[in-house]
């Protein structure tokens, strides 16, 4: 069998990337997320970022990079989304699965969630102009996001800082 030719430049690049990984469960694709917080007077809050297309309240998640390790790939994504530089946990707080659309149909994704201590956000990051980003008490984070995983796991960290 004859090898073909390997193509260069952008659209070469695009059509070599490989389809995310599969989580452990069938058909769910993983991704690695940030949950951005701070401790105020008010006690803990958590920023939260629109989505792009329907402009509800999540958190920085995105595809595992290359390269990186899920914890990395998660601060990069609260950096390319939010501005934000803080310190990332080595470990997952948890995980929650949503529903990701595609042109091509609905895929399911496993989501692991690394908390980050905001240390301070840029005045100017890649998709500042497609998003907003807002501080929340823990409590009305939760309420906001669309997912009731993702809420869960909010109020369970912020628990943790109680008592």
């Amino acid at each position: 069998m004859i090898a073909k030719p390997r193509k260069t430049g952008k659209k070469a690049k695009q059509a070599e990337t490989p389809a995310p990984p599969v989580a452990a469960e069938a058909r769910e694709r993983m991704q690695y997320a940030a949950l951005p917080w701070r401790r105020t007077d008010a006690g803990i809050e958590i920023m939260l970022v629109s989505s792009r297309e329907t402009r509800r309240w999540i958190i920085p998640k995105g595809w595992p990079m290359a390269g990186r390790d899920a914890a990395t790939a998660a601060a990069i994504e609260a950096l390319e989304e939010a501005g934000l530089l803080g310190v990332i946990a080595e470990k997952p707080v948890g995980v929650f699965h949503y529903t990701k659309r595609f042109t091509r149909g609905e895929e399911l994704c496993r989501v692991a969630v690394f908390p980050l201590r905001v240390v301070r956000q840029r005045d100017h990051w890649l998709e500042k102009d497609e998003r907003e980003t807002q501080w929340f008490v823990a409590s009305e984070a939760a309420r906001l996001v669309s997912d009731r995983e993702l809420g869960a796991l909010i109020r369970k960290f912020a628990r943790g800082f109680e008592g």
